[in-house]
């Protein structure tokens, strides 16, 4: 993946809203890293400071409308848990300055699958989407692994409507607090074997990754490729993680 997205926020953007943070990012180095890989990383978007609050909020029980522990489920080892409405400003702000940059992204995305294509530019109007079509749960999540755990491959879809792309911003100091546990990504391709992705991540930073499918240009055309993404086992310490996911869950 191209470097050039990665710049490190700087002390007046460091200071600053995540709107104009969100702004900063080369964002035509994200969107060639996305079409070429399905993935891309910001550079360290959150600060310190932002990190360790959010990882403090896990202790909060108020915060959040469920709880689920990954073994139960056959989801691997580890537990998150989802926000409830209303969310925090941090995790609303990252939302909101987030998604109008990535609908371009979707639609065009959509377009070359033969979808619609009309995903609406602001968040505030694809959530009400979601909500008439009784999709109204909150999805954004904290995810907490101590030494052992994993997270196997999977999608987050949540119900008929979803937005085909998300992120995943480390909170957690890789080495420092943690070793182990690598973001990881699949590519299911028609007709061929599947490739992985190992996307290495530092502390604040965010991986923006497709949901489920993504167009890929071939001799004939585009054709779709299926992505599924997942954490590899922790060998040492303790690694959160906050997902930012743009659609409500039925």
């Amino acid at each position: 993946m191209q470097s050039s997205a990665k710049v490190a926020p700087s002390r007046h953007q460091a200071g600053s809203d995540i709107a104009e943070r969100v702004a900063h990012l080369d964002w035509p180095a994200l969107e060639a890293d996305l079409d070429a890989f399905g993935c891309a990383t910001t550079g360290p978007l959150l600060t310190t400071a932002e990190c360790a609050d959010l990882a403090g909020q896990y202790k909060t029980d108020r915060l959040f409308r469920s709880r689920i522990v990954m073994a139960r489920h056959g989801f691997g080892r580890g537990e998150y848990k989802y926000y409830a409405y209303p969310l925090p400003d941090l995790v609303t702000g990252l939302r909101t300055a987030l998604y109008p940059r990535l609908a371009p992204i979707a639609n065009r995305w959509d377009v070359a699958l033969g979808r619609g294509g009309d995903y609406p530019a602001e968040h505030r109007r694809f959530l009400d989407c979601c909500h008439a079509a009784a999709q109204t749960r909150p999805t954004p999540l904290l995810l907490n692994y101590g030494a052992g755990d994993y997270n196997c491959l999977h999608q987050d879809l949540y119900g008929d409507l979803f937005f085909p792309l998300q992120v995943a911003f480390l909170l957690s100091a890789p080495d420092e607090d943690f070793t182990g546990g690598a973001f990881v990504l699949t590519e299911q391709r028609p007709r061929m074997q599947s490739r992985a992705e190992v996307v290495p991540l530092v502390q604040g930073e965010g991986v923006i990754f497709a949901v489920n499918q993504r167009p890929v240009t071939g001799t004939k055309g585009a054709y779709r490729v299926t992505m599924r993404h997942g954490v590899s086992r922790l060998r040492t310490g303790h690694r959160l993680t906050l997902g930012i996911i743009f659609h409500d869950a039925a």
